[in-house]
């Protein structure tokens, strides 16, 4: 698929992987249409991204449907604007909220807990991605192949070997892994292929968050190269997987043959 004179939709993209792929793509001529919550950060990535026509910024909670809808029109809207079609659907929002089933006051993991966590992990990659299936599904089939497109959704390393506390997020990622497959399988008649990365600890808003003990534990357990790894890192693999359409209905590990324990 070709980058330069697409668009694309980046949800969760004012900050961390999100940012630094909008960065990537805009440098090789796309434009993005960056979706978060927050409109004074997101205004701040889209003039970091050298503003209008490269990037705007569209405020959007992914976890109300609602919200989504209204990002869609918007979004649709600007691409009409700017003559740039889309190409792309990058659901990249995600949080954290550790919590053990049970602890050791016998206490079980809050369902409101579990609950905002599988709404924006899974339920949003879901929502943002439906949502903007039929307006990819209507651009021009492009190349040999006739491809109109691509999703490329955010798993995580705790999919396969999520840590003690990990219940609910490596359910949420768990489940955008799987299904990575059927979908593409789903979008295939249409020229739209579907790839999940999964990374595992990246320097980003949400590992920003973790203490100086958990990020040494974390690093303890890396191969090579023994660091976290950088927004830019994953941001080219996702440009990678952009531009390379034998990449389908596959989830491509991003982790430095990092193999996680049970518990630090």
């Amino acid at each position: 698929m070709k980058i330069d004179g697409r668009s694309f939709v980046i949800s969760g993209g004012a900050s961390g992987l999100g940012l630094a792929t909008a960065r990537t793509l805009i440098s090789s001529g796309a434009s993005v249409a960056i979706l978060d919550l927050n409109e004074e950060t997101g205004a701040k990535a889209v003039a970091s991204l050298g503003g209008a026509p490269s990037a705007k910024f569209f405020p959007c909670d992914v976890s109300f449907t609602d919200s989504v809808s209204s990002a869609v029109s918007a979004v649709t809207s600007w691409i009409k604007e700017i003559g740039k079609p889309l190409a792309g659907i990058i659901p990249a929002a995600g949080v954290g909220a550790p919590g053990l089933i049970l602890d050791k006051r016998l206490n079980p993991v809050s369902l409101d807990s579990i609950d905002f966590v599988l709404n924006i992990n899974l339920r949003g990659t879901l929502d943002v991605t439906r949502q903007f299936l039929p307006l990819l599904a209507k651009s021009e089939p492009y190349g040999p192949d006739k491809e109109r497109g691509v999703v490329v959704m955010v798993a995580s390393s705790a999919a396969f070997e999520g840590q003690m506390g990990q219940v609910a997020y490596a359910a949420s990622k768990g489940a955008v892994a799987s299904m990575t497959l059927p979908m593409a399988r789903d979008l295939a008649r249409f020229g739209i292929r579907v790839v999940t990365i999964a990374p595992s600890m990246f320097d980003s808003a949400m590992t920003a968050m973790m203490s100086d003990k958990v990020r040494e534990g974390l690093q303890k357990a890396m191969e090579f190269p023994a660091r976290a790894g950088q927004p830019e890192e994953f941001a080219s693999l996702v440009k990678q997987t952009i531009e390379n359409v034998m990449l389908n209905g596959v989830v491509i590990r991003l982790d430095g043959a990092t193999r996680m324990p049970s518990k630090l």
